[in-house]
């Protein structure tokens, strides 16, 4: 596993892509790395989304950590790659409606029962080749948010083949790529950065996410 921190109370590492977030996943590989008996997931990413995660080794430290993020206060960040070309920078605001039979996420323009706000915000580093690399900041974070608020706009994240990417034959091009928050025991600044893999379409944008 790729610890990137750890202390007493938690643990920031790199989730592979294809690995779950949750149970099944990166808490029992975490138990068998550290020898850890207790590992609590306080947040999630989809299973085909890899990057930076933060995990509680305590029960204290998870509910601290689980009301950081209910009041806005952990900050996460994304590097993705688009099919198109984006706008420079902008902010998306919609009504998402989650199917849960079908794992899928959908704009809508009501709200109902089951719709939830989602907002993000983005700044667009490059346009190469017909791709654009983004960096995005979520408000809110609702399932496959970042993926269905962008395909909506006909701006699908490259490997998204379940929202309309015409690129089959690599990963999903979405990464965790910052946390920043208080320590849930003393109140100190955690920030951490990981960037994405060395494989396509991440190699189109290298001197840029480098320099980042």
């Amino acid at each position: 596993m790729n610890v990137v921190y750890e202390d007493a109370d938690l643990i920031l590492c790199e989730k592979p892509a294809g690995v779950l977030s949750e149970e099944g996943g990166m808490p029992a590989l975490l138990r068998a790395e550290l020898g850890a008996e207790e590992i609590y997931c306080v947040h999630r990413l989809d299973k085909e989304t890899g990057g930076l995660m933060v995990y509680a080794r305590t029960g204290k430290a998870a509910a601290a950590l689980s009301a950081l993020i209910a009041e806005g206060r952990l900050h996460k960040e994304y590097w993705t790659v688009l099919e198109g070309e984006a706008p420079e920078e902008g902010v998306l605001r919609d009504l998402l409606y989650r199917d849960a039979a079908k794992n899928k996420s959908y704009v809508v323009r009501r709200m109902r029962r089951g719709v939830r706000e989602a907002e993000l915000s983005f700044r667009r580093e490059a346009c190469r080749e017909g791709l654009s690399l983004l960096r995005v900041t979520l408000k809110t974070g609702r399932s496959h948010q970042i993926r269905v608020q962008f395909a909506s706009r006909k701006l699908p994240v490259v490997g998204d083949r379940k929202y309309g990417s015409t690129h089959r034959d690599c990963g999903l091009a979405l990464w965790s790529a910052a946390l920043r928050f208080p320590h849930p025991r003393d109140g100190r600044s955690v920030s951490r950065e990981l960037r994405p893999p060395g494989t396509w379409p991440w190699t189109l944008f290298s001197d840029i996410l480098e320099a980042n």
